[in-house]
C-alpha cells in the first residue's frame, strides 16, 4: 500500500525497473543510467522520510505492513508461552502476553494485537482491548513480578473498545488499577510504542522505567480524527489536529514525555521488518541491562518521580 507522499518515490522505482528489464530484454549496457536513477532515488527517500509532517507519520504508523505485537514476539524470542484470560471474564483477544526467552533470559511479553485480514481484525477488535484485556495485563504483570521477571510492554492501540459492554465492565477502573499498580512493580518495566498510542488505551500498560517510541509512531490522549470531529466537527481537519497536538515520537521526547527514540529503517518499520526486529531486540536488551543494574527501591523511586515530573502545574 503506497501513501500519498509516497507517489513521487514509487514513480522513479517503476522507471528503475523498467530500465533494469530494457538492459535484460536488449542487452544494453545501461548500468550508468541506473546507477544515477538509484542515486537519485536514494536522495529523495532520505528527503522524504526526514521532512515527514505529523500526519504522514501518524499515516506511517497504521500501516497495515507494519509489524505488530506477535511479529516482534515471534521474531526476538524462543519459546514464547501465551498465557490466556483474566480468571474473571474472558480471554480478550485484543490483548496477548507471555513468558518467553529473549537470548536465554525470562521475560514477560505484553501488548496489543491488530489483526492482519477482516476476520482477525474483527477477533483483535483492532487491538482495542475491554476491561479483561487490561485485567489480563495486570494478572500477567503479577506473575512476572511473583517469578521476578523483566517486563516488556508493546503497545499498540487505537484505544481501548468504546463498547457499552466495556463501560458496563469498567473499562475506566481495569485501567486505573492498571496505572496505580504499574507504578510499583518490583520488576524492571519497559515500554514501547510500536505503531499507534492513543489515550488511556495505550496508558494502561504504558507506566514503566522505560518509555521508549519508535520513530514513526505517535502517542496523544486522541487521534487527530477524533480531536479534528471534536474541534471543528468534521474530520477534514486532522491535519490541522495532528500538528496541534504534536504526538509524533520526537515531541515527546522533546517534552520529557517519553525516554527514547528506536530508529527504523528508511521508509518506515514495515519497509524491512527483520531489521526493526534486531534492532529492537538489541534496545530492549541493552535496556533490561542498565534497569537491572539499579537496585530495586531505586528503581522504583526512579519510576514514580519522572512519571510525578511530567506536565506543568499553574497556581
Amino acid at each position: 500500500m503506497l501513501l500519498d507522499f509516497e507517489q513521487p518515490i514509487a514513480a522513479l522505482e517503476g522507471k528503475l525497473r523498467e530500465m533494469q528489464q530494457l538492459a535484460l530484454d536488449s542487452q544494453v549496457d545501461v548500468s550508468e543510467a541506473v546507477a544515477a536513477l538509484e542515486a537519485k532515488i536514494k536522495t529523495l527517500k532520505k528527503e522524504t522520510y526526514a521532512n515527514l509532517t505529523r500526519w504522514q507519520r501518524v499515516q506511517l504508523s497504521r500501516h497495515p505492513d507494519r509489524p505488530y505485537t506477535l511479529d516482534y514476539i515471534e521474531g526476538m524470542t524462543d519459546k514464547f508461552i501465551e498465557l490466556h484470560g483474566d480468571r474473571t471474564v474472558a480471554d480478550d483477544q485484543a490483548m496477548v502476553g507471555g513468558f518467553a526467552e529473549l537470548d536465554g533470559r525470562s521475560v514477560m511479553f505484553i501488548g496489543q494485537q491488530k489483526g492482519r485480514n477482516t476476520k482477525q481484525r474483527q477477533l483483535r477488535r483492532f487491538g482495542m482491548p475491554n476491561p479483561e484485556g487490561y485485567r489480563k495485563a495486570l494478572r500477567l504483570m503479577k506473575l512476572a513480578e511473583k517469578f521476578g521477571k523483566p517486563i516488556v510492554t508493546l503497545i499498540d492501540t487505537p484505544g481501548a473498545f468504546p463498547g457499552l459492554e466495556a463501560e458496563e465492565r469498567g473499562q475506566g477502573e481495569a485501567i486505573a488499577r492498571n496505572l496505580k499498580e504499574m507504578f510499583l512493580l518490583k520488576v524492571p518495566v519497559i515500554c514501547i510504542i510500536i505503531g499507534e498510542g492513543a489515550s488511556g488505551g495505550a496508558l494502561g500498560i504504558a507506566i514503566g522505567d522505560r518509555v521508549l517510541m519508535l520513530e514513526n509512531t505517535w502517542y496523544s490522549v486522541i487521534s487527530p480524527e477524533s480531536c479534528s470531529s471534536i474541534l471543528w466537527r468534521s474530520w477534514d481537519y486532522k491535519e490541522q489536529a495532528a500538528e496541534a497536538l504534536k504526538l509524533t515520537a520526537t515531541d515527546m521526547l522533546g517534552n520529557k514525555l517519553v525516554d527514547g527514540i528506536v530508529k527504523e529503517p528508511l521508509g518506515g518499520a514495515h519497509t524491512d521488518a527483520a531489521t526493526m526486529i534486531k534492532t529492537l531486540k538489541k534496545t530492549i536488551l541493552k535496556t533490561l541491562d542498565e534497569l537491572e543494574a539499579l537496585p530495586q527501591e531505586e528503581r522504583i523511586s526512579q519510576r514514580i518521580d519522572k512519571f510525578s515530573a511530567m506536565g506543568v502545574v499553574l497556581e
